[in-house]
């Protein structure tokens, strides 16, 4: 596939032999963008674990202080009782057996799905559809709670979740081109320490390897991730 000139520009503006503070790299994401939409911006953080060892299976959420710039579209599952409160919290879709069906047949057009505890005996037979999505309510994440209107909330205003990968890579979006540099920085600074506090007592050696920021389709930028961390 022939590289546009657009593309070979903004990759002349990356120096690959060189790791950028945040700063700098909050600000030179936005100068290398190619797309014409509002792209996302993401972190790449490569961990030094290993995620087949149960211990070492990393995940956890994060509240963005300045949100991702994405609406997220919520279902929550819980009994009629519960309706009332997510609804009023903002929760896109809300109800039970009838979207347990919609996603035996297929859908999954949702970002997120929180659950009461007493309905996750329903949604286990889901886990095939809804795991490999990380759609799966989880209580590690926050996602199966009975306070379902402070969970709506939450994911609202920016909260997200992050796991780590087969590969032992994180990856998660902290925001979009059209953010200030100060607010990625910011964002990708609250990522960063709820990583590094969820460190597994059982990993050994280097814990953060490698971060790197891009946009959709731009060239990744790598960051110091010694100055990060500290």
């Amino acid at each position: 596939m022939a590289i546009t000139k657009k593309r070979k520009a903004a990759a002349a503006k990356v120096d690959k032999n060189k790791f950028y503070t945040l700063k700098e790299a909050s600000t030179l994401v936005k100068e290398v963008n190619t797309t014409k939409f509002d792209a996302s911006v993401d972190l790449h953080v490569r961990l030094g674990v290993d995620p087949k060892k149960a211990d070492q299976s990393i995940r956890g959420t994060v509240n963005l202080p300045h949100g991702t710039g994405k609406t997220k579209r919520v279902l929550v599952l819980c009994t009629p009782d519960k309706e009332a409160d997510a609804k009023a919290a903002g929760a896109d879709f809300v109800g039970l057996d009838e979207f347990i069906q919609k996603i035996e047949g297929g859908w999954v057009d949702v970002d997120v799905i929180i659950a009461t505890p007493s309905v996750m005996p329903k949604i286990g037979k889901l886990g095939k559809v809804l795991g490999p999505r990380n759609l799966m309510p989880n209580p590690k994440t926050g996602t199966v709670t009975n306070d379902v209107a402070a969970a709506v909330n939450e994911v609202k205003g920016g909260k997200i979740a992050f796991k780590v990968d087969k590969a032992g890579i994180i990856h998660a979006s902290i925001g979009r081109v059209s953010f200030s540099p100060d607010k990625l920085v910011a964002n990708s600074q609250e990522l960063i320490n709820a990583i590094i506090k969820a460190k597994p007592a059982t990993a050994k050696g280097t814990y953060v390897k490698s971060v790197f920021m891009a946009s959709s389709m731009s060239p990744g930028i790598a960051l110091d991730a010694k100055a990060f961390i500290q």
